[in-house]
């Protein structure tokens, strides 16, 4: 696959590269092994090759540089890249965001990170991060924009509500929020007052409708339970799961699809599932057997999400409804996961998840599944509003 693909999408990194804004710089890089373009060539090795550029640091996001680190809470260290001779530092260890000495004597620092389109996918923070550290410290910063691989149409889901701030939530955002990363550069910059000095470096032929299998690139896990596009479509709803003794399909080949625990009759529960003839989705029952994380080693059953229409597919809307049912076809096995989670010790990961703790006390006292989406309608219509001026497609 060459990098003049006729009609995919040109990636920000192009568009950088292909002007000669890095010139006699010292560039840092914030990228993992996803941040490839259209051919495949990684974003370290077309800034080493590009003349006048000097590649003087490498920084990694959650799951490390090479996406090696399979869980949460599982800090990375830094390094060097021996075959570029240049240092690797990681933002997921002592430090969440750069330090005075990782950026001292850099002109600028890019990012080049490939988000999910969750409000949990913690890349997006350790931008917001980086962008924090890069105007304390006086250091430019250019984003490098891809794709929102699950479209930039559709905005789901309540929004973080204020005391439930963590690394997979910082700002008031929903769950989908239909933005790409250098959108939500611009609107974490601006309207949440980071205050860096900030450059997107636009995409080309990017549509708001485009999924990532539509965009001509190609699709490299960014991290690694992200395994294909299917998961990312449904990943803003079952992401729930981590916070919930109930199994997200971590440890099976199918993780986020797949969804269950022991004590679930499979046929049952699928049946119950489709029942709800919630849209573009189809509940297949599943068995299956993770090999590491919650229910390691035991028999679950359940069901496997099949997405039949993603353009009306509601993700946060299934996440919540198979929520619901797991809870109500037996709420004596149904339980919370107890902290911690993320480092967060003080509250129940499935609140640091749906971004308050509104969402576990409907499931609790049992509030309707249309009562609890309609909860969710303000916080929507006020994000669409917020979001308009950060646009860039």
């Amino acid at each position: 696959m060459s990098s003049s693909v006729t009609g995919a999408v040109r990636l920000g990194s192009d568009v950088l590269l292909g002007s000669r804004r890095l010139q006699g710089q010292r560039v840092g890089i914030v990228c993992n092994h996803a941040s490839v373009d259209v051919g495949f060539r990684h974003i370290i090795d077309r800034l080493k090759e590009a003349a006048g550029v000097h590649l003087a640091a490498i920084f990694g996001p959650q799951h490390g540089f090479r996406s090696d680190v399979q869980d949460n809470m599982v800090e990375t260290p830094h390094g060097d890249d021996a075959a570029r001779r240049v240092p690797v530092y990681s933002l997921y260890s002592e430090t969440r965001e750069p330090t005075a000495d990782m950026l001292r004597g850099l002109d600028v620092l890019v990012i080049d990170l490939q988000d999910i389109g969750a409000r949990i996918y913690t890349y997006i923070y350790t931008m917001a991060n980086c962008l924090r550290a890069a105007a304390r410290h006086g250091v430019p910063v250019i984003v490098c924009d891809r794709p929102n691989p699950i479209g930039g149409d559709q905005i789901e889901g309540a929004s973080l509500s204020r005391g439930f701030e963590s690394f997979v939530g910082q700002f008031p955002i929903p769950m989908r929020h239909g933005m790409t990363i250098g959108e939500l550069a611009r609107m974490f910059n601006d309207h949440f007052g980071i205050n860096a000095t900030l450059e997107i470096a636009p995409m080309e032929r990017w549509q708001r409708k485009l999924y990532a299998d539509e965009t001509g690139l190609p699709w490299v896990m960014p991290s690694p339970n992200m395994p294909t596009i299917d998961t990312a479509v449904v990943y803003p709803g079952t992401v729930l799961f981590e916070g919930v003794l109930l199994s997200e399909g971590r440890g099976t080949t199918r993780p986020f699809e797949l969804v269950g625990a022991p004590w679930i009759d499979s046929d049952a529960f699928a049946a119950a599932m489709n029942s709800f003839e919630l849209p573009g989705v189809y509940f297949r029952p599943a068995v299956f057997v993770p090999t590491f994380q919650k229910h390691s080693g035991q028999t679950c059953g359940g069901c496997q999400i099949h997405v039949i229409d993603r353009r009306l597919f509601r993700p946060v809307l299934t996440g919540a409804a198979l929520i619901h049912m797991f809870q109500r076809v037996d709420p004596a096995q149904f339980a919370w996961r107890p902290p911690p989670y993320e480092y967060e010790r003080d509250k129940l990961p499935i609140d640091i998840l749906a971004g308050s703790d509104s969402f576990r006390r409907q499931i609790e006292v049992g509030v309707p599944l249309r009562a609890v989406v309609e909860s969710w309608r303000e916080d929507e219509e006020t994000f669409g509003r917020l979001r308009q001026p950060y646009l860039i497609y």
